[in-house]
């Protein structure tokens, strides 16, 4: 969600799913390592119940309230990571998977062989 608004007037906004059945209220945002974009928002699902992180990306505020692409099932069933804390790569991976968005791989490693010595004749030209 590319906009111009500031991520924390994001906080305490509803949130309603794709057919426009309220899932909650935004208790944080996730901000892009790289880009500091916000990525992420987690929504807190009813009084006693846990956060759900939701992508920003495809989703849209409109008239002060951020409506999500997305099933309210398929939000209340992402994996839990809790609130307060940073989102690893890994945890990221797992949510863009749940909720059957692509992403880029990550660059492979270079290959690297460390247990051979370079021969004299092939450090010699």
């Amino acid at each position: 969600m590319r906009t111009e608004i500031d991520p924390r007037n994001l906080i305490g906004r509803k949130a309603f799913d794709r057919n426009g059945t309220r899932i909650g209220t935004i208790d944080e945002v996730y901000l892009d390592d790289a880009t500091g974009e916000p990525e992420w928002a987690a929504i807190r699902t009813g009084l006693f119940s846990r956060d759900a992180f939701v992508p920003l990306e495809p989703s849209e505020l409109i008239d002060g309230a951020l409506h999500v692409p997305f099933d309210r099932a398929l939000i209340k069933d992402a994996p839990d990571f809790g609130v307060g804390r940073h989102l690893s790569p890994e945890q990221e991976l797992q949510l863009y998977h749940h909720y059957g968005l692509d992403v880029a791989a990550p660059p492979p490693l270079p290959d690297q062989d460390f247990g051979r010595l370079a021969d004299k004749d092939e450090t010699t030209t």
